[in-house]
């Protein structure tokens, strides 16, 4: 099928990468994922099959094992990932983002230590900023470290952590007073803990509890958790970076790679509505003929089909500019406000043209309907996008004189 969203002046790498990538989505992922995602079931099948595609390295520089190569790569991968199962996109995006910040801001020895078992998919990362009185406001964390000769005691209780049970390798935010007197900036005195643990739930290690899954509307599969430190103690060489009150920026650098994976998911499962939308609409026959024909569905076709080609090309210009070593929180926080949005919207559209069986759980649109939503919210909301974007805007635009 021909398909919208192509993407130009990519190398042959990177097409043989995304074909195979297709590949393995269009015989191993959507055949699956409907019954996988109704039964809240990890898909772990599909992860070992991603693990021999490199999938988990793809990003890792290859003195480390991994393939090396761009986040535009990346991004287009993901894109192609969640148009079959956005969950299984959120199981890579968090060992991506814990990846990046390792290779962008960890020591020599931490990045010896785990990146070459993180490529292989041996070592799984997750990343924990959020906490449950939290929301959007990162510099109100309260959970805290306390120095303890070489070793920090983590106590707090950390919220929405995707991969919370099946990784091993958490990077986690919290406040660390050691060095940052009194009336310091919050983001100054904020520091990221790299904290091994083992998979599953429960006590994983002393003084760190996995609850149980919570339970969701959509992006089921994927295990998101609380994590609960209590007494937790980590040596002082599982810093990020080896020094203290650089978490914010750390992790600010992730959660900027992270949106533009978020686009990327938004494309993914825009394009997937799209296909279901105007394949559904030429099966589907109302008053003597498909409603493909009636100009009130070739409307929202045009429409949804709009949608689809910007968000790419704007995840795309946000991918490309943060590979050239540009700042790129302008193009990445559009990207993210974009894709989410025209993600919604060509899902509703698509369940629209379904008509009633659009309500069927027979019908892979109603998945797709219950998914949506949390692009609108993942690495941040609309509303704090567009506080991104208006600040970035001002800054650039700012009158002189």
């Amino acid at each position: 099928m021909a398909r919208l969203a192509q993407t130009a002046g990519l190398t042959d790498v990177q097409r043989e990468i995304l074909k195979t990538v297709r590949e393995f989505v269009d015989k191993e992922i959507i055949p699956v994922a409907t019954e996988l995602e109704h039964r809240d079931e990890y898909p772990q099948q599909i992860v070992d099959g991603l693990k021999e595609l490199g999938l988990f390295g793809l990003m890792i520089p290859e003195e480390y094992g991994g393939l090396g190569e761009s986040l535009l790569t990346y991004a287009l991968c993901v894109e192609e990932i969640a148009r079959g199962w956005m969950s299984v996109s959120g199981i890579i995006n968090t060992h991506f983002i814990v990846a990046y910040m390792l290779k962008q801001h960890g020591t020599q020895e931490q990045k010896d230590h785990f990146l070459p078992r993180m490529a292989l998919g041996e070592v799984r990362g997750a990343f924990s900023m959020s906490e449950p009185a939290l929301g959007s406001d990162v510099s109100a964390i309260t959970s805290k470290a306390v120095k303890d000769g070489d070793e920090y005691v983590l106590n707090g209780q950390k919220m929405w952590l995707t991969n919370g049970g099946s990784s091993t390798l958490v990077a986690v935010l919290v406040r660390s007073d050691e060095g940052h007197p009194e009336g310091t900036a919050p983001h100054k005195s904020m520091t990221t803990f790299l904290v091994e643990k083992e998979p599953g739930f429960g006590e994983v290690r002393p003084g760190l509890t996995i609850p149980g899954k919570i339970d969701k509307m959509g992006y089921k599969g994927v295990d998101t958790t609380e994590l609960i430190m209590d007494g937790l103690r980590i040596p002082a060489n599982r810093v990020l970076g080896g020094q203290t009150g650089r978490g914010f920026y750390q992790m600010m650098d992730g959660v900027e790679v992270g949106r533009v994976n978020v686009a990327a998911r938004g494309c993914g499962v825009a394009q997937r509505a799209f296909e279901l939308g105007v394949s559904y609409a030429q099966q589907r026959h109302t008053f003597g003929k498909a409603i493909a024909e009636h100009q009130a569905i070739q409307f929202k076709l045009a429409e949804m089909a709009t949608k689809v080609e910007a968000a790419h090309a704007m995840m795309v210009n946000a991918a490309r500019k943060k590979d050239s070593g540009e700042r790129n929180d302008l193009e990445a926080g559009m990207a993210k406000y974009l894709a989410s949005e025209y993600c919604k919207e060509v899902v509703e559209d698509a369940f629209r043209i379904h008509g009633g069986y659009g309500f069927s759980k027979e019908y892979e649109i109603e998945r797709l309907y219950r998914e949506a939503p949390m692009l609108l919210i993942g690495e941040g909301t609309a509303e704090i996008q567009k506080m991104i974007i208006g600040r970035r805007l001002l800054e650039e635009y700012r009158l002189q004189g």
